[in-house]
């Protein structure tokens, strides 16, 4: 069921038996490719992917379109759907439309940061720069954005 390229047709869909084993099958291949994508051969396909921009770029404007690499916060199934990570403000952000349906666990914790880990040149990207806020080119004394920070 897992290697087939047939997709079920309506008459498997309508079997409650067939769509819970399809649904278990569906599992066993997140969790393998989990574990695929932490392997050398794994994290090479990733690397071209993430180079491509395959996951998306941050949403902040301050990271300029900075590509960003899914990750699950929980290796526990159905308990949250995948979300990606920006290596340039280690932020969590919820995906774009086409990876929303994705269950975390298929990507794990920790691999945005072994991938990062075990290419050291994706990692050396320019520091995020820091917004600040004016009122007529003056700075704001205590602000930063629309949380209240205290004076350092």
């Amino acid at each position: 069921m897992i290697l087939s390229p047939d997709s079920p047709d309506e008459e498997d869909l309508q079997d409650s038996e067939f769509l819970e084993v399809y649904q278990e099958a569906t599992d066993l291949y997140g969790l393998a490719h989990a574990r695929f994508i932490v392997s050398p051969r794994g994290l090479a396909l990733m690397r071209e992917k993430y180079v491509a921009g395959h996951f998306g770029g941050c949403p902040r404007v301050m990271c300029e379109k900075q590509s960003v690499l899914p990750v699950g916060l929980s290796e526990d199934l159905r308990s949250s759907r995948v979300k990606v990570f920006c290596p340039r403000c280690q932020e969590v952000y919820y995906p774009k439309q086409k990876f929303q349906d994705v269950d975390g666990a298929y990507f794990g914790t920790s691999f945005p940061h072994i991938l990062l880990q075990s290419f050291p040149d994706l990692g050396t990207v320019r520091p995020m720069a820091r917004y600040v806020p004016r009122i007529y080119g003056f700075k704001l004394h205590g602000h930063c954005g629309s949380k209240t920070e205290l004076a350092s």
